[in-house]
């Protein structure tokens, strides 16, 4: 037995809670977390809401979802044999597909045994006496459990739509996040869409093609690019896990964390869009939409710093959009104007802009109005009243923060998380932890590169480095940490500094907090890539984890 395992049996003849970790969420990430958590040898449970592993592709399952990451790379890299053994049958995988890549996960290194499925985490109490948590659930019961890890992801806390009149209409009423398991049918029938994002986007062209009308109610057009989804291809698949190795150093490397563009490896951009030729901008650009809408962000170095580089591509999408809506007024009304590009998600479609040419489609733009209310027959928008047999609601997520403040989190001193993020936004050291909340952890957390680096790879490295702060403890016999309320301000001026320094606060979007009313307008995600948010906290781990206070 080792010195660690015999640290660890010690630990656990004398703990007082019922879990040294417990996590939450049973997606991507929370299923490495319990998976590598386990391996360290942690008595380990995970909650989960829903009825079984996945996370949001468990709940995302509306027509035509699909994730817009290469599935070569939007999957683990923990086990060589899983990375060999899986063939995806899509170069992007459908939600039907990712489900069960996760559930053979699960069942491959038996997790499932220690999920609890069906039951969500409502409150969580930090008891400074015996140093864990309290944890409520939504079932009635209760835990406790030395550490919380929140791997819920950055997109699991739906916004529900608020419409006046909702209980009166009498229609079938859907949610794009929380689609039913079972078929649903359009056949003939009058279906209404609110929102064009990215869950519309993908569901709308598979509406359209079995639905007898469907009309499409916009506030505001995002910018689309093509899915570039094709069968996977066996030489393609044979080429990616030969060189898996270097793939994966190469997605630690760059911005994003995608490394796969068309059949070779993503090259880091060296020259501003504004010092080559128009016409060579317009071979790169034509280049990134025939290969993937992750190149678009990388293409240039000065794309998301520079609005004039910004307008090239922009013009270059539009332009591309123009071709392919037969209506001038229907292709205006699809082009945004009012934000840069890729400062909102970059949407990825598959036949999104085609559907607008069909004749059982119809565009309506809501910018002005809005919807004003549901109607037992529908819905009215613009002093108009439309009837509807079906309305689908596509009004996105609370994203980043959500999933932490619908817990009621109670710190030190019955400090509450989400007060304290309602004033100013979250407050976290490297996405990771939050001042006053000892021994409570977040994976791809608010102010960590979350929303803007590959997840699945990020959710790995920050569970190991994790992993490594709690063997330490366990070692050195600390018993709490938490970030210090020095290094955690720092931190959040370092993002908003990186933010202003790029396009992003010029736009609306769920990036900034702007589609909750109430929230604070602050960047949610780190800007300024993985490879100085790596580098910090190597440093803090080689520095005895400076900026962190450990205690016994």
């Amino acid at each position: 037995m080792s010195v660690m395992e015999k640290i660890r049996k010690q630990r656990r003849t004398e703990a007082e809670s019922d879990y040294d970790v417990a996590v939450v969420g049973a997606g991507y990430a929370g299923l490495y977390v319990l998976y590598h958590m386990r391996k360290l040898g942690y008595r380990t449970r995970a909650f989960d809401k829903a009825g079984g592993v996945g996370g949001t592709w468990y709940w995302n399952r509306y027509p035509g979802a699909r994730v817009d990451i290469e599935s070569m790379e939007y999957s683990y890299s923990f086990s060589e044999e899983l990375q060999r053994e899986w063939k995806w049958s899509e170069r992007y995988a459908s939600q039907p597909e990712l489900l069960r890549y996760l559930n053979h996960v699960a069942d491959r290194f038996d997790l499932k045994k220690d999920i609890q499925f069906d039951t969500g985490i409502a409150t969580a109490e930090y008891d400074e006496a015996a140093k864990h948590w309290k944890v409520g659930t939504d079932t009635g019961e209760s835990f406790t459990a030395q550490f919380i890890i929140m791997a819920t992801g950055i997109l699991s806390a739906t916004k529900d739509p608020e419409f006046p009149g909702r209980e009166e209409y009498k229609g079938e009423v859907y949610l794009t996040s929380k689609w039913p398991h079972e078929e649903v049918s359009f056949e003939g029938k009058r279906v209404g869409i609110i929102g064009t994002g990215s869950s519309a986007i993908q569901a709308i062209p598979v509406i359209a093609e079995k639905a007898g009308h469907l009309t499409v109610f916009q506030r505001s057009p995002n910018f689309a690019v093509p899915s570039c989804n094709k069968p996977m291809d066996e030489e393609f698949e044979t080429w990616v896990k030969e060189n898996y190795t270097e793939i994966r150093e190469r997605e630690l490397r760059t911005h994003v964390g995608c490394a796969i563009v068309g059949k070779s490896l993503r090259a880091m951009p060296t020259k501003s869009a504004l010092e080559v030729s128009p016409e060579e901008r317009e071979r790169a650009y034509q280049r990134c939409w025939d290969a993937a809408n992750f190149s678009f962000y990388t293409v240039f170095t000065d794309v998301l710093t520079s609005k004039e580089a910004n307008d090239t591509v922009a013009d270059f999408v539009r332009s591309r959009i123009r071709q392919r809506v037969r209506d001038p007024q229907v292709a205006e009304l699809l082009m945004p104007k009012n934000h840069p590009i890729m400062t909102k998600r970059l949407c990825a479609e598959t036949g999104y802009y085609e559907t607008y040419n069909r004749d059982n489609v119809k565009l309506v733009d809501i910018s002005e109005s809005g919807i004003e209310r549901f109607t037992a027959n529908g819905l009215k928008a613009g002093g108009q009243d439309y009837e509807f047999d079906m309305i689908i609601c596509a009004t996105g997520f609370d994203a980043m923060t959500g999933s932490m403040t619908r817990v009621d989190f109670r710190g030190r001193g019955d400090r509450s998380l989400r007060d304290e993020w309602a004033e100013n936004g979250p407050r976290t050291y490297a996405g990771l932890m939050s001042e006053g909340f000892p021994n409570l952890f977040m994976v791809n957390g608010p102010t960590s590169p979350g929303a803007f680096f590959q997840p699945v790879l990020l959710g790995e490295w920050q569970a190991r480095w994790i992993g490594r702060l709690i063997d330490a403890m366990t070692e050195q016999g600390y018993e709490e940490v938490e970030p210090t309320d020095e290094a955690q301000a720092a931190w959040i001026e370092h993002s908003a500094q990186v933010a202003d320094q790029t396009l992003f606060p010029l736009a609306r979007s769920w990036y900034m907090g702007d589609n909750i009313p109430g929230k604070p307008r602050v960047i949610l995600s780190y800007l300024g890539g993985f490879t100085p948010y790596r580098a910090r906290l190597e440093a803090s781990e080689d520095n005895h984890y400076e900026g962190f206070r450990l205690t016994s």
